[in-house]
């Protein structure tokens, strides 16, 4: 009778990965890049631990959203207090700063438990297509 086989925390061998986000739809390369950190594009699978690769994303910048949604994409945040409750669109993010509206489509399509918290650690996003993470030899995927 064969076992399945659970990845160990020690096994894993974790890669480099570097995707371009030029001209893509936001949800697209959240989707992606969540697939990789979680560890789903790889054979060793296991959903209780981090098998997944680290990502890094360029050009965050350039990023594209279809239709009216620079304008209609609303994004809310609660301060405490009563009537506390904060709305920025899309635009005003892309203006002040580009990375978080990656950062917050690629935190919400991961799990929203310990191993989410950890798998939060090992994406990387800038706004320019110059990154310091030459020494990792980060391989090129298309999306």
């Amino acid at each position: 009778m064969k076992t399945t086989y659970f990845a160990k925390p020690g096994e894993v061998k974790k890669k480099w990965v570097v995707i371009d986000a030029t001209d893509q739809a936001l949800g697209r390369i959240a989707s992606k890049a969540a697939s990789i950190i979680r560890g789903k594009t790889k054979p060793t699978f296991t959903p209780h631990t981090d098998t997944g690769d680290n990502v890094i994303i360029i050009n965050a910048s350039k990023v594209k959203l279809t239709g009216q949604k620079w304008d209609d994409k609303i994004y809310y945040h609660h301060t405490g207090w009563p009537g506390g409750i904060k709305s920025v669109t899309a635009k005003q993010i892309l203006d002040k700063k580009p990375s978080d509206l990656l950062q917050k489509a690629i935190r919400g399509m991961l799990p929203k438990n310990r191993l989410g918290r950890t798998l939060n650690n090992n994406y990387r996003i800038y706004d320019t297509a110059e990154h310091p993470h030459k020494s990792q030899n980060p391989e090129s995927v298309n999306i």
